[in-house]
């Protein structure tokens, strides 16, 4: 009897323009499971608690994003910032999962909207190559 090897969901580093090579993949957000979600570029970040997006993308979904629960968070900086934590759908390629998300109106231009151990990496076995400039998931 054989085991079914699951080849998980592949992506390509993306090589920003100063020539980093960052783990960067899309995945969609939605109010709703299933619905047409609103695309957006996250880094997976295993150093990242929570996930952290953009309060715009909460915006379009038609949240009201100071309702959630305030959290004050800090980024690599140090310096702490104010989300406010929403109960969304993400997708990765076709593949659902509800999560708690942080929406931020203080990410900065230029700074990359994060997912992390709670609400993206409790749902995947990851595995990252820098060598191979590659990330694989696989559902849990």
């Amino acid at each position: 009897m054989s085991a079914k090897i699951d080849s998980g969901i592949s992506f390509n580093y993306k090589k920003l323009p100063n020539g980093i090579l960052r783990p960067l993949i899309r995945i969609e957000v939605s109010s709703t499971r299933g619905a047409d979600g609103v695309p957006c570029e996250v880094l997976v970040d295993s150093g990242a608690d929570f996930c952290i997006l953009k309060a715009e993308i909460g915006e379009i979904l038609g949240l009201d994003i100071k309702s959630g629960q305030e959290f004050p968070y800090r980024g690599i900086n140090g310096a702490e910032s104010i989300g406010y934590v929403h109960t969304v759908w993400l997708s990765v390629k076709d593949k659902w999962f509800s999560a708690k998300v942080v929406f931020s109106y203080e990410i900065p231009k230029g700074g990359h909207q994060v997912v992390g151990q709670i609400g993206f990496f409790d749902h995947f076995k990851i595995n990252f190559d820098y060598q191979k400039a590659s990330i694989v998931l696989r559902p849990r």
